[in-house]
């Protein structure tokens, strides 16, 4: 018998919760045997959109909470004062071993500094990645970090890849992934202070395959599995690959319906053209896990729908049934434990 992953989803974070967060929870438990779900927030809405299910309900529960953290409220004064908060609640939960992971659509700021204030980081881990999933020409790569540490360190830097490396192996399974470290060129003097002094430090481990700076133009073709930098650049790196999908995906929808030969023609290419872009759908690749924490940590994105929901959670059946924490520790800090 497989064993359980219990998920603490936090019910009332996003813009479509608690509607498409129970939706995603209920699809989840409805096609997978191995995992249980714990709703976290206001009980009345969260048993009113379940009514509409059916679903086993031993594989879902839920735990009541009379606060709601928003995405304008200051990140470090909502965790310290809404102790009944979903956020607060079901991230100790995962403190607590009373669930395997924790998922939100809900603030960022709140998320990563929930995850590390309650959660806790592995011992040894200097600063935990925000790691999102991004489509490419040859599959996914991981670009970490998005948004978490906009002032790093090399010292970091090499621990994000290290982190990604094993995160790739074990969830994507990519075999002895390319790391690469974000640049303006390809030759090893350019960049930054920080990445001048980060790259000769990645390209003397042993225990990674790095392969040198990634350029930005380079990372839509699949060049790198584990694509490494600082928070501000990989966030924005992260907003301008969503923006430019969805504005080519508009024009390319403008430009088929702008006469009647471009009507016919849209016709005949439709379902090719639609498996295509379907590849380049972040939400069938779940959410963007915190790495480094004691336990599993995935933000999704703030409008996210029950299919990205569902498929986050699942990810967190990955995540434990591969004991990503555990090789992170022996093949990191090993002689820190």
């Amino acid at each position: 018998m497989a064993e359980i992953t219990k998920v603490a989803l936090d019910a009332m974070g996003g813009d479509n919760a608690p509607g498409q967060i129970v939706k995603g929870a209920v699809e989840a438990v409805n096609e997978r045997n191995d995992i249980e779900v714990i709703l976290v927030g206001d009980s009345q809405q969260i048993e009113s959109e379940l009514k509409k299910y059916q679903y086993d309900e031993n594989k879902i529960s839920v735990v009541h909470t009379t606060e709601t953290i928003s995405m304008d409220e200051p990140p470090v004064n909502a965790i310290r004062k809404k102790k009944d908060s979903s956020m607060v609640v079901a991230m100790n939960m995962v403190k607590n071993k009373e669930a395997d992971a924790f998922v939100s659509a809900g603030s960022s700021g709140a998320i990563l500094v929930g995850g590390q204030v309650i959660v806790g980081r592995i011992k040894g881990i200097e600063r935990p990645p925000l790691a999102p999933v991004i489509p490419t020409a040859a599959g996914v790569s991981l670009l970490i970090d998005s948004g978490a540490n906009v002032d790093a360190r090399s010292s970091h830097l090499v621990q994000f890849a290290k982190m990604g490396s094993v995160y790739m192996e074990k969830i994507a399974g990519i075999k002895n992934p390319k790391v690469a470290i974000v640049n303006i060129g390809a030759e090893e003097e350019k960049g930054n202070a920080l990445v001048k002094e980060t790259f000769p430090i990645l390209k003397n481990c042993t225990d990674i395959n790095f392969i040198g700076s990634i350029e930005a133009r380079d990372i839509p073709s699949g060049a790198a599995d584990v694509i490494v930098c600082e928070a501000f650049v990989g966030n924005v790196i992260l907003k301008l690959y969503e923006g430019l999908a969805s504005t080519l995906i508009s024009k390319i929808k403008a430009g088929m319906m702008s006469s009647v030969r471009s009507k016919i023609g849209a016709l005949l290419v439709k379902p090719a053209l639609k498996n295509t872009l379907k590849s380049f759908n972040v939400e069938k690749y779940g959410g963007a896990p915190l790495l480094g924490l004691n336990g599993l940590v995935v933000k999704v994105h703030g409008n996210s729908k029950a299919i990205e929901v569902k498929n986050a959670i699942f990810q967190c059946e990955s995540f434990k049934n591969e004991k990503i924490n555990e090789i992170i520790k022996e093949k990191l800090f090993i002689e820190n434990e």
